[in-house]
């Protein structure tokens, strides 16, 4: 029965409506974390709920994200945020999602390394904005071993004529080791490189806003 579910699921994946049936999952994930009595790793809802409120509280109007996935923060907030930016490195979840939201104008999908498309999606920007950023990705496109990759691209963003807020998810993956940085490393580094900044951790997720 359950290599049946896995066949089933894989076979969903390549039907245009896995997004919309991940969507579904994110309630009963998110209860299923209550009752749990919140572990450390968040729930797709909670992830939501603090893309929009820095959104607001900082009255960001763009976001920036890396790791498209199957679009599911994109769909989150699309009617949250003027304009958005995602940056996915597979091409065919590139263009799955790039169809799902062309009706979008202010929605627009880029595909490739992260690191070679930033400068890009920076160049655009004329505002502050919010970024989204998932350390899993790093793992995920083979770039883990590339230590100084995560420090690059928030390099990027941190030092860009605007200021930015930057919410780094699944924090917990920031373990220093396999090439990955810790998560005291990248508050040591941003913090000492970007004095103005404060970097802290909650709910799994990094956040680099201001100090004070």
């Amino acid at each position: 029965m359950e290599e049946l579910l896995k066949a089933f699921r894989r076979l969903l994946k390549r039907t245009p409506v896995y997004g919309a049936y991940k969507a579904l999952g994110h309630y009963p994930d998110y209860w299923y974390w209550i009752l749990r009595g919140r572990p450390t790793r968040s729930p797709h809802l909670l992830k939501q709920k603090t893309v929009r409120e820095y959104g607001e509280k900082f009255g960001l109007k763009t976001l920036v994200e890396t790791g498209t996935y199957y679009g599911e923060m994109v769909a989150a907030m699309k009617f949250r945020f003027d304009q958005i930016y995602s940056i996915e490195y597979l091409p065919e979840l590139a263009e799955r999602a790039s169809k799902k939201f062309s009706s979008y104008p202010h929605i627009r999908i880029f595909c490739g390394d992260s690191r070679a498309v930033m400068p890009e999606v920076l160049a655009l920007l004329r505002a502050p904005a919010l970024f989204w950023l998932d350390a899993g990705y790093y793992g995920w496109v083979g770039k883990a071993e590339d230590q100084q990759r995560l420090s690059a691209e928030l390099e990027m963003i941190l030092s860009h004529p605007y200021p930015h807020i930057a919410l780094l998810d699944d924090a917990r993956g920031l373990t220093g080791k396999d090439g990955y940085p810790s998560v005291s490393d990248v508050k040591q580094h941003i913090e000492s490189k970007f004095p103005t900044r404060s970097v802290e951790v909650q709910h799994d997720i990094l956040r680099i806003t201001f100090r004070g």
